[in-house]
């Protein structure tokens, strides 16, 4: 493989650490980038976990650093997050992901809607509904949060963001610090299935985890700096690429 090529794939891994930690979907970016290295399909799909498991590690870290993580409610959504991750997972290894694509491109352009005119819930949160304790409906939706996430990883942040704080009050910064905690616990989970099916490249994997290590320290930072409104900005411009990317209406 060209040098150059390593290169471009440490930056394609910071660039997506970077927009994982704000936001979601930068899988959009590593799993195309792990297909044009001449990774199959599904191998780069699991491959892809590698980095995300390294970047979320390191986000959360900086988080935690920044004192904004809620341990006791993460771990505990991570549990459903994590078996659905494992279900996905599973899914994953042999199916045809296209019309699985178009249905979540579809739920992101009305999510879009309810970012953009529902500003407020998303930069200060729902105090009155802050959950200490999920119910069940909070278990379920993050269960199939997890199937989703564990099927292709793409997009997952922004549908754990959106149960964080339209579900369970939380702002988009601490939404941020919880949703890299879950990511991070149900990855370790669906890395073992691709891992056990043989799916898993780690020499490009490491390589593009250098990139989304550096762009998740980094995003943590800004996410704790900048404050809510610029993540909520971050986060609507991620949601459409993403919406417009996963329907199939560009020609990249």
């Amino acid at each position: 493989m060209a040098w150059y090529l390593y290169l471009l794939a440490i930056v394609a891994g910071a660039a997506a650490g970077f927009i994982n930690t704000l936001a979601g979907s930068g899988s959009l970016i590593t799993l195309p980038m792990l297909i044009f290295l001449g990774l199959p399909a599904n191998v780069a799909n699991g491959t892809n976990r590698v980095g995300v498991l390294l970047q979320t590690v390191v986000a959360t870290a900086g988080f935690q650093r920044r004192g904004v993580v809620d341990w006791p409610a993460g771990l505990i959504l991570a549990i459903p997050a994590t078996l659905g991750s494992i279900v996905g997972a599973r899914i994953a290894v042999d199916i045809d992901e296209a019309t699985f694509r178009i249905v979540i491109g579809v739920v992101m352009l009305i999510m879009l809607g309810v970012i953009i005119l529902r500003p407020q819930r998303w930069l200060e949160g729902s105090p009155d509904v802050l959950l200490r304790r999920p119910g069940f409906l909070q278990v379920v939706i993050f269960f199939l949060i997890g199937v989703y996430g564990g099927f292709i990883q793409a997009g997952v942040g922004i549908f754990l963001l959106a149960g964080l704080v339209l579900g369970a009050g939380y702002d988009l910064v601490r939404a941020n610090a919880i949703k890299s905690l879950i990511v991070l616990v149900f990855t370790v989970a669906a890395l073992g299935v691709f891992l056990v099916n043989d799916q898993v490249n780690w020499g490009l994997g490491l390589l593009v985890a250098i990139g989304q290590m550096a762009g998740g320290w980094i995003g943590a930072n800004f996410a704790v700096d900048k404050g809510a409104v610029w993540v909520r900005r971050i986060l609507i411009v991620v949601v459409a690429v993403a919406a417009v990317r996963l329907l199939g209406l560009t020609p990249f």
